[in-house]
């Protein structure tokens, strides 16, 4: 075995020691706080730098890039958010639009903080939306409304979220997700998410520029 991986397992036990540790700290530690969190959910929020670093060291995290013009108009496209209303995508044309598929249970759900982050910064040239999706390990079970109050108590969350929608593959696949994956609609990917907190970074002209995974951070350039 090379030094450099003989480190990295090193890294990797050390890491799960780690977790375990912290597991059993915060289950003793009185939910005063987060009163809409569970224990599993603080417990995930306290571990997500460690998720990101080992995410990182297994070389998880990838992009892909494209430089195709879309073949069908993103614009046409509209959603519907958790509170019911229309949110009609051509209202950005001119911004660059960051989808995000989300869920509250999942470890990259600390997401949440680095994505409020971006939006204030950029919210003159940047949209960002969140889909809650139960696609992914069961990990985002409530309903609309205890979605928003999830999001918006502990993370402060004030870009806009989806209605809970279906992002993978198949028949019920939100119409926006179907446009991300389909090459024929947007010119080139073909990915769908991997899993909780991929995203897909459509530019200014309406044309899909970047898809990374969930260890990627949220990012514009």
């Amino acid at each position: 075995m090379s030094l450099i991986k003989s480190m990295q397992m090193k890294w990797i036990l050390a890491s799960i020691l780690v977790f375990f540790s912290l597991s059993v700290a915060i289950l003793a530690i009185p939910n005063k706080h987060n009163k809409n969190m569970t224990t599993r959910q603080r417990i995930l929020k306290k571990l997500y730098p460690l998720v990101m670093g080992l995410g990182k060291l297994t070389g998880k995290n990838h992009s892909l890039t494209g430089n195709e013009k879309s073949i069908t108009s993103v614009y046409e496209i509209k959603i519907t958010l958790n509170d019911g209303t229309l949110l009609d995508l051509s209202a950005y044309k001119g911004k660059k639009v960051l989808i995000v598929n989300t869920a509250s249970d999942c470890g990259y759900t600390g997401q949440y903080d680095a994505l409020e982050s971006l939006f204030r910064k950029e919210k003159d040239s940047l949209m960002v939306i969140g889909f809650p999706s139960n696609d992914f390990g069961n990990q985002e079970k409530g309903d609309n409304q205890t979605i928003a109050a999830f999001c918006q108590k502990n993370y402060g969350v004030t870009f806009p979220l989806a209605e809970k929608s279906v992002v993978i593959r198949s028949d019920a696949q939100h119409p926006l997700f179907k446009w991300l994956s389909d090459p024929k609609q947007n010119g080139w990917n073909k990915q769908v998410p991997t899993w909780n907190f991929c995203k897909y970074l459509i530019n200014e002209e309406g044309n899909l520029v970047r898809f990374s995974d969930s260890n990627a951070e949220p990012s514009i350039d």
